[in-house]
């Protein structure tokens, strides 16, 4: 394995992943085209919501099978907030859980070193330093795959840590490849999906074959854009349903990801100073898209206690909706943490709702 790779793995991964023979199985699974025994876990949490269609092509290509942690329950929820350190988020106490979760059902667990996806953002300490705060946090885990994802280094995307993993396992380069172009092809569809009205989740079930289709924006509906980091949005425990709140009510969502990412890197440089975190520039990127709407009739974020981007963004979209709307667009700040109750939310979003329907009933 080449140097530069070896760098990035942990002392643990090197002597129980590549040095137990397992980096023989994937030789072995090309030449006598057998499945391979690996299990890979993937938490249900953080990248999840937005890159799972790609790994999960991928390390399936490989001929690895990739092992999901269960949907978001308290219980996960608990044991997320017990283990991880106090002053952590929510999202990352959850991933913590979701690790436990998963633990032992798997021969190694995937947490990425997410630094960048392009050369304009990057992700906030807590994705650069997750591994090592998962190894340092959590007793009795399996190795741990860490390479670091900085597509904002080379022109190749995630290819270079495509590479890295495959050699970890033991496969080969052209193989690596064929998984690279086939992980692309199904974050293309994925991202497409979004595009065109599905959520998360659903875009998922789309292309697993689910016969599934977006929910339709019905004419005379309030349109409400529920902007938020995509792994607090669509976690449906931690947000307490709020897009199924809101769809009950009769509310038409829209999201960030049904906004190509192109725009809404290009409308957050509207700031005087540019966001360097990578999905605080969509969500204020997706601010200003809405805005110049003409029939938005109000604006939810979702934002997480505790976290340092979140505070700052949040601020930045009242002010900035305040003054391009002159105070005439309607803003709510959903705060969420493991004390959030769901009683609360529900009577917070029924005002707002019903506040959106007077104000168009008195036009």
């Amino acid at each position: 394995m080449p140097d530069h790779w070896r760098k990035y793995l942990s002392l643990e991964v090197t002597r129980q992943v590549f040095f137990n023979g397992r980096r023989n199985l994937g030789r072995r699974v090309e030449q006598e085209g057998r499945s391979l025994s690996l299990h890979i876990g993937f938490p249900t949490a953080l990248i999840y919501y937005s890159h799972f269609p790609f790994w999960q092509a991928y390390f399936n290509r490989l001929g690895v099978e990739v092992v999901t942690s269960p949907t978001t329950t308290k219980a996960i929820l608990d044991d997320g907030a017990r283990e991880a350190v106090a002053d952590a988020c929510i999202p990352i106490k959850l991933y913590h859980g979701h690790v436990l979760a998963l633990k032992d059902k798997v021969d190694a667990l995937f947490i990425p070193r997410m630094v960048r996806l392009n050369r304009r953002t990057t992700f906030c300490p807590k994705f650069l330093g997750l591994p090592d705060m998962v190894r340092a946090t959590l007793d009795k885990l399996p190795p741990i795959i860490d390479l670091q994802v900085d597509a904002g280094r080379n022109l190749w995307g995630l290819w270079p840590t495509c590479r890295g993993v495959a050699e970890l396992l033991g496969f080969s380069r052209r193989l690596a490849w064929t998984a690279y172009l086939e992980g692309s092809h199904h974050q293309q569809a994925f991202e497409g999906l979004l595009l065109k009205g599905y959520l998360p989740l659903e875009a998922m079930a789309k292309l697993r074959g689910e016969p599934i289709e977006p929910a339709p924006l019905r004419p005379g509906s309030l349109n409400l854009a529920v902007l938020g980091y995509p792994y607090q949005v669509y976690d449906g425990y931690i947000s307490l349903n709020i897009i199924a709140k809101l769809r009950k009510m009769g509310v038409n969502i829209l999201t960030l990801e049904m906004v190509p990412q192109a725009r809404l890197y290009r409308l957050s440089r509207r700031l005087p100073r540019r966001l360097f975190w990578h999905f605080s520039s969509l969500v204020v990127g997706a601010t200003y898209h809405y805005l110049q709407q003409g029939d938005l009739d109000g604006i939810i974020h979702v934002t997480a206690f505790g976290c340092g981007p979140d505070a700052m963004v949040d601020k930045i979209m009242e002010l900035d909706i305040r003054n391009y709307s002159q105070g005439k667009m309607p803003f709510m700040s959903i705060c969420i943490d493991e004390q959030t109750g769901d009683a609360g939310i529900s009577t917070r979003l029924e005002a707002f709702v019903d506040m959106l329907l007077q104000r168009r009933a008195a036009r």
